[in-house]
């Protein structure tokens, strides 16, 4: 079994963001009664005053704000499937397994297109709150534990922040350039091994390229 990260590593962008403005666009009203707070939510997670899965749940809101969401959704992944990189159609296996923090509401119409496995945050659009931890970092390799999957032979992603599950990889591979370039993950020296660890119990994707 081969597992994904899905934003910036198959896909070439962060889908959640891509269809809030998707909606948006289609929505304008969109832009006053869920802009506002989500930017000032985005501001006081980075003054250090939010935690991350408060942060997400805010991003995710204007799900719960979409009456035509069915619809959307289809009409967003008809106009950007063509986003999936091409090395990955070409590798693609019916026994992958998809694994994103992103919504699973978003990443399942896209995972069913390509006929593979997804597990995803699960977020209630009713609600509006998350029924379980997000899905980063650890939760990653904790539900691969907890559901007993086999063996995973290559691991995919384009951030550090999913080293945890890299560990449990027979071959971990590090996807930059957008999802177009993949290279071997690194062995992390203990300077970008605790930049990593910080940036895990913080929330935040980091890639090696960024600045310690």
């Amino acid at each position: 079994m081969n597992v994904y990260d899905f934003d910036g590593t198959i896909f070439h962008s962060n889908c959640t963001v891509g269809f809030g403005l998707w909606c948006i666009r289609r929505h304008p009203g969109l832009l006053f009664s869920y802009g506002p707070r989500v930017l000032w939510s985005f501001v006081l997670y980075k003054l250090g005053k939010m935690p991350n899965y408060r942060m997400q749940r805010e991003l995710f809101r204007y799900l719960t704000m979409i009456d035509d969401f069915d619809e959307q959704i289809e009409l967003y992944w008809d106009a950007h499937e063509a986003g999936i990189s091409p090395w990955y159609l070409e590798q693609k296996r019916s026994d992958d397994l998809i694994m994103s923090s992103s919504p699973t509401c978003i990443i399942g119409p896209i995972a069913r297109r390509l006929g593979v496995n997804y597990a995803a945050t699960d977020y209630d659009r009713e609600l509006g709150v998350l029924l379980d931890n997000l899905m980063y970092a650890r939760e990653k390799a904790r539900y691969i534990f907890d559901h007993g999957f086999p063996v995973i032979e290559n691991f995919y992603s384009d951030s550090l922040s999913d080293t945890p599950l890299a560990l449990c990889a027979e071959k971990a591979h590090l996807v930059t350039n957008g999802g177009t370039t993949v290279v071997d993950w690194p062995e992390l020296d203990p300077k970008t091994a605790a930049r990593v660890k910080k940036e895990i119990d913080t929330g935040w994707k980091i890639h090696l390229s960024e600045d310690a």
